[in-house]
């Protein structure tokens, strides 16, 4: 069952040859398409290093930063070209996301459409994050719960195993969300071409190396995204 995990990235060189060792010494057999902006720090040619050692890993570049957002749009494209490939897997470059979790979280893709890497379950949860980082996300993401459904408790998680042949039921070009509120993009219209959703716990840990991403535009468009779907019912 061919599974390729998607990281975009943005100036992720202190953190993705770790990440990818890490995961390639977990899953092997694993494929790994990393999806750059043009990162200035060099984030590309140390993946590009890295190819030598691993042939299922590799990389699409784009001239600029342009979104979250889009570089999963570019990422699930081209993965999807594939006709072999089963699942997707959607994770940060930054160690945010623990590697340790993957297995299960592609094994219960067997059972379900998507399966969500969930901080708001029993067993989840946020390690050394300040305190407003903290009421933040769970503010925000219990106000898109409270608009867009309770089909998933973590509605803005970014750690996600999708099935391909419900991705290919989604029409990307028309999920015009560039930032963060990609991911709970995605995942609404997974869920309203008939995915079936599964949380399992996960501990979201704080970055291992860099600067966070977070900013006002980011915000701003996580309040006003939920509306923008539910326009589009």
């Amino acid at each position: 069952m061919k599974t390729t995990i998607i990281i975009p990235t943005y100036n992720e060189r202190e953190n993705i040859e770790c990440l990818i060792e890490e995961i390639f010494l977990l899953l092997p057999e694993i494929n790994i398409l990393v999806v750059d902006d043009n990162s200035p720090d060099g984030t590309a040619s140390a993946v590009k290093k890295l190819m030598a050692k691993f042939s299922n890993l590799s990389i699409l570049g784009r001239p600029i930063k342009n979104g979250l957002g889009g570089a999963y749009i570019e990422g699930f494209k081209k993965v999807l070209t594939d006709s072999d490939i089963k699942n997707i897997v959607m994770m940060d470059g930054d160690f945010s996301h623990n590697p340790k979790y993957l297995p299960q979280l592609i094994a219960e893709a067997k059972n379900y459409s998507l399966v969500v890497g969930s901080r708001y379950i029993m067993g989840g949860g946020i390690a050394k994050w300040e305190l407003w980082r903290r009421i933040l996300s769970a503010g925000g993401n219990f106000y898109v719960r409270s608009l867009l459904g309770k089909q998933v408790h973590d509605w803005t998680g970014g750690f996600n195993c999708i099935k391909a042949d419900y991705l290919r039921k989604v029409n990307l070009d028309k999920i015009d969300l560039s930032g963060y509120a990609f991911i709970m993009g995605i995942k609404y219209f997974l869920i309203k071409a008939g995915a079936s959703a599964k949380e399992i716990p996960i501990i979201f840990e704080a970055r291992r190396g860099g600067e966070s991403k977070l900013s006002h535009h980011i915000i701003s468009e996580g309040i006003i995204a939920p509306w923008k779907m539910i326009l589009k019912r």
